[in-house]
């Protein structure tokens, strides 16, 4: 397990897809996600048995739980690129009653530890829509810094929305953690 201050992150287990179904088809939850359409029980099963495969090097994905087991939502390093030593990170925090207290930042921070001083990836980086403002804040306080914009790049709440992206690098992350 990756330990943080406020969660741990493990891996995703067969009895997690109950709350996984719960928050892939809704509506609210998704929003800030790259996905958009409901999800049938058998494709995220699929999923589910994909994550669970350790011979996959470019992909990790787990489970964010409390220090109390209370499973909160998912994260992971995607497009792990071993060569040049970067991935993407994804983070979803399902249950909206612990939005907005500190959690995703105390998992991102957790899973940024592991891929810098346990993985030795160099850079970090992820996409994040314009209008996901507490998102944009949590990525911050954990030293990501905006790399760029794919302009009117998703179609949302009536109009055109930019996708952010956002990295950091060994040696920020570095910076921040001694703070």
């Amino acid at each position: 397990m990756i330990e943080g201050k406020k969660v741990r992150i493990r891996a995703l287990e067969q009895t997690d897809i109950d709350e996984i179904m719960k928050w892939v088809n809704d509506p609210e939850v998704i929003d800030n996600l790259l996905m958009r359409y409901p999800v049938s029980r058998y494709l995220e099963e699929k999923w589910l048995e994909k994550a669970y495969d350790t011979s996959d090097m470019r992909n990790k994905t787990f489970a964010i739980e409390t220090h109390d087991g209370v499973y909160l939502g998912g994260i992971g390093l995607h497009k792990i690129n071993w060569e040049n030593r970067n991935a993407e990170v994804g983070i979803i925090i399902g249950k909206k009653e612990y939005w907005g207290k500190g959690y995703g930042t105390d998992a991102m921070f957790a899973l940024l530890e592991f891929a810098f001083n346990h993985m030795n990836l160099h850079r970090v980086y992820l996409q994040v829509y314009d209008f996901n403002t507490r998102g944009i804040r949590s990525y911050e306080i954990c030293g990501f810094k905006k790399e760029g914009a794919l302009r009117d790049d998703r179609f949302s709440r009536g109009k055109y929305h930019d996708t952010i992206i956002m990295g950091i690098l060994k040696e920020e992350y570095e910076k921040i953690s001694k703070e």
